[in-house]
C-alpha cells in the first residue's frame, strides 16, 4: 500500500476526525437552509462514514498547494420532539485547503485546530468548481470508492462540463454541469432508496417521457444502502410552472390552457406509475387509518399553530366523511405518486411540453411514509392548492383565476386518465384539507408572512358543509 493510500485509510477511520470537526459543525450546520432541526440544540455528532473523494492527507495539501474533498455522513443528535427525529443524518462534502482563496470565502466553514486536519481550512466543497467537477468524473467511471458506489444508466456522460451551483434548493443542493446535466445532492439522508431515484427509473422503464430519466446516481453502501444523489438531464430553457403562473397573473394572461396541459401530464405520470409498480387496494381498515392519520396531523398542527384551533371541528368533518365511506365498504386503488406536487415541481419546455420533477416527496415526512402507495388524489390536491397559492401571492387576489385553473386542471386530468377527480368530492376535499393543514404548519415555522395564504383555504374548507 502506498503512503498516500495509507494516509487516506487512517484519516477515514480516525476516531479523531469528527471530534476535530465538531466545533465547526456546531456553528455551521444549524445555519444551513437544509438543516431540519432548527430551533433545537445539537448535543453531539456521530460519524456514519467518511470517504476521501480527493485525498486530503497528501503532502501537496499540507504544503498549501493542494485541495482535498472529503465525503462525510454525519448524524446530528438533538432532543426529540413528537414531530421530529432526535438524530438526523446529513451528507457533507467538505473541501480542504491550507488557505481559502477569496472567491471561495462565502463557502468557509472554519479552520481546524486539532486532529488529522489540524491547520487546514474546511469549506463547503460544492462551491468549488474543481471539486464539483470531480463528482461528474466519478459518474463517468462508475464503481466503488470507500463507502460510496457510483452507478450509471444509459450512454456515456460528457466530460469537462463547467459546474455551477443553483441557489434555489431548500432541502437539497443542486449543481448544473454545462447545460447538459443537473445533479441533486440529498442533504438529509434516510435509509433506503430515495423516491427521487426510484420513481424516475420506474417511469423511464415504462417509456414515460414526462419525467427526466436518471443518467447516474451514487449511494452509500455501508452500513446500509442510502441514496445520496441523482444526475439527470438538465432541461435547458425550460421554465417552472410557478414562475409562469405568476407572470400570467402579473400580465393579466389566461393560464387555463397551461393548467389543462398540466392535468394531462399529471394523469400520464400516474398511469405510468400504476403500470410500473404495485397498486394495492385500500379497504375499510386502511381507509379508516388514512382518515385517522389526517386527524392526528390536524390535532398536532393545531397544538403548534393556535390560529388553527377554531377551525378544527369543520376540518375534521372532511376526514370523518372519508372514514364513513370506508366504513360503508367503499375502497380505492392506491399507487405510488409524486407526493409533493405543485407548480414549482413542473417545467415547461419552449415547445410547450410539460415535465414533472423532484419526486422526493415532502421532505419533512419519514421516507417509509413517502414511499408508501397513496391515492392519486393527493397529487391533485397539491396542485389545486398551488393554483390558490399563486393567485393569493398576486395583489389584488384573483380568486376567479384560481378557480378557472383548478377547473381546467381537473378537466385535463380527466381527459387523459378517464376519471375526473371531482367525481369523488369527499376524497378531494379531505386531501386538500390535509395539504392545507400541512401548509399552515410549514408557514408558521418557516415563513410566518405567508401564513394567511393557507389560512384562507382553511377558512373555506372548514365551512364547506355550512
Amino acid at each position: 500500500m502506498s503512503e498516500a493510500a495509507s494516509t487516506r485509510v487512517a484519516l477515514a477511520d480516525s476516531t479523531a476526525l469528527l471530534p476535530s470537526l465538531a466545533p465547526l459543525l456546531h456553528e455551521w450546520l444549524p445555519r444551513q437552509r437544509w438543516f431540519a432541526g432548527k430551533g433545537r440544540p445539537v448535543t453531539a455528532f456521530s460519524l456514519v462514514s467518511a470517504t476521501e473523494i480527493l485525498p486530503v492527507g497528501t503532502g501537496s495539501v499540507a504544503a498549501g498547494t493542494g485541495t482535498g474533498l472529503l465525503h462525510l455522513l454525519v448524524r446530528a443528535h438533538q432532543p426529540a420532539t413528537p414531530a421530529q427525529s432526535p438524530d438526523d443524518c446529513y451528507q457533507l462534502l467538505l473541501g480542504v485547503r491550507a488557505a481559502l482563496p477569496p472567491r471561495l470565502a462565502p463557502a468557509l466553514i472554519g479552520r481546524v485546530t486539532e486532529g488529522p486536519l489540524a491547520g487546514r481550512t474546511v469549506y463547503e466543497g460544492l462551491h468549488d468548481p474543481r471539486l464539483a467537477g470531480l463528482l461528474l468524473e466519478r459518474f463517468r467511471t462508475p464503481g466503488t470508492l470507500g463507502a460510496l458506489r457510483f452507478d450509471r444508466s444509459g450512454p456515456a456522460i460528457a466530460a469537462e462540463l463547467a459546474p455551477r451551483l443553483l441557489e434555489t434548493d431548500q432541502s437539497n443542493t443542486s449543481l448544473v454541469y454545462g447545460d447538459a446535466y443537473i445533479l441533486k445532492i440529498f442533504r438529509r439522508i434516510f435509509p433506503g432508496t430515495n423516491p427521487d431515484l426510484e420513481l424516475p427509473l420506474a417511469l423511464a422503464q415504462e417509456g414515460c417521457g414526462r419525467v427526466p430519466a436518471p443518467v447516474a446516481w451514487f449511494e452509500s453502501i455501508t452500513p446500509r444502502p442510502l441514496t445520496l444523489g441523482v444526475l439527470q438531464p438538465f432541461l435547458s430553457g425550460a421554465e417552472d410552472g410557478w414562475r409562469l403562473a405568476l407572470r400570467a397573473l402579473a400580465t393579466g394572461l389566461d393560464f387555463t390552457d397551461e393548467a389543462h396541459a398540466l392535468g394531462r401530464a399529471t394523469a400520464e405520470v400516474h398511469t405510468a406509475l400504476a403500470a410500473a409498480l404495485p397498486t394495492p387496494a385500500l379497504h375499510r381498515a386502511q381507509t379508516e387509518r388514512l382518515a385517522a392519520s389526517m386527524v392526528r396531523r390536524l390535532e398536532a398542527a393545531a397544538q403548534a399553530v393556535p390560529e388553527l384551533v377554531p377551525y378544527v371541528p369543520g376540518l375534521r368533518a372532511a376526514f370523518d366523511a372519508v372514514a364513513a365511506l370506508g366504513h360503508r365498504g367503499r375502497d380505492w386503488a392506491a399507487q405510488r405518486v409524486h407526493g409533493d406536487l405543485h407548480l414549482g415541481q413542473t417545467l415547461r419546455a419552449a415547445d410547450g411540453f410539460w415535465s414533472l420533477i423532484d419526486f422526493e416527496g415532502e421532505p419533512a415526512r419519514p421516507l417509509p411514509e413517502r414511499r408508501r402507495p397513496q391515492l392519486p388524489v393527493r397529487d391533485i390536491a397539491g396542485m389545486l392548492r398551488s393554483f390558490d397559492y399563486a393567485a393569493r401571492s398576486h395583489r389584488p387576489w384573483n380568486a376567479d383565476w384560481a378557480a378557472r385553473c383548478r377547473t381546467a386542471y381537473c378537466e385535463g386530468y380527466a381527459d387523459a386518465a378517464g376519471v375526473d377527480p371531482r367525481s369523488e368530492p369527499e376524497l378531494l376535499r379531505a386531501h386538500e384539507t390535509d395539504k392545507a393543514v400541512y401548509e399552515v404548519l410549514y408557514e408558521a415555522r418557516h415563513r410566518p408572512d405567508w401564513l394567511p395564504v393557507p389560512m384562507a383555504a382553511i377558512h373555506r374548507l372548514a365551512a364547506a358543509d355550512d
